[in-house]
């Protein structure tokens, strides 16, 4: 069974799959670079409220499982991680300042993807269950 989160006002189960490359793909997250990365994420999502369930990094890219609370969206996350970890790092490494003299570490984008436990087809067939109409609409009034 799915272990619901709670804050104050909800209960929720909000997972999000997370993956970003560094700019231009320079293989330049090994040793200790990749090591402070990954503390320095977990210290950033331990602030948050932000759970990593798993995560890895590689040489120019990071995996990311997380469960999330519902007030964060994806792009306030990604921007976040992205944005604090990029600026702490070069910081710490004149070698990726140099290499990046314009303070982007990492590419524009991200990928992010919903992961649940509940599928669409067991949505669509609660809803469906919720009334005995037989009309053929996918918005249906149950009252």
């Amino acid at each position: 069974m799915t272990e619901y989160r709670k804050s104050s006002h909800s209960v929720y189960d909000i997972r999000y799959h997370f993956v970003w490359v560094t700019k231009y793909r320079y293989k330049v997250l090994r040793d200790k670079v990749a090591l402070r990365l990954r503390d320095l994420i977990r210290q950033s999502c331990q602030s948050s409220d932000i759970v990593i369930l798993k995560g890895s990094v590689g040489k120019e890219h990071i995996h990311l499982l997380l469960s999330c609370p519902p007030h964060l969206s994806p792009s306030k996350i990604a921007q976040y991680l992205k944005g604090r970890s990029s600026r702490l790092l070069q910081e710490e490494f004149p070698e990726l300042k140099k290499r990046y003299w314009g303070q982007h570490l990492w590419a524009r984008g991200y990928f992010c993807a919903t992961v649940g436990a509940v599928t669409d087809e067991m949505i669509r067939e609660y809803i469906e269950k919720q009334t005995e109409d037989e009309l053929e609409e996918n918005f249906k009034v149950t009252t």
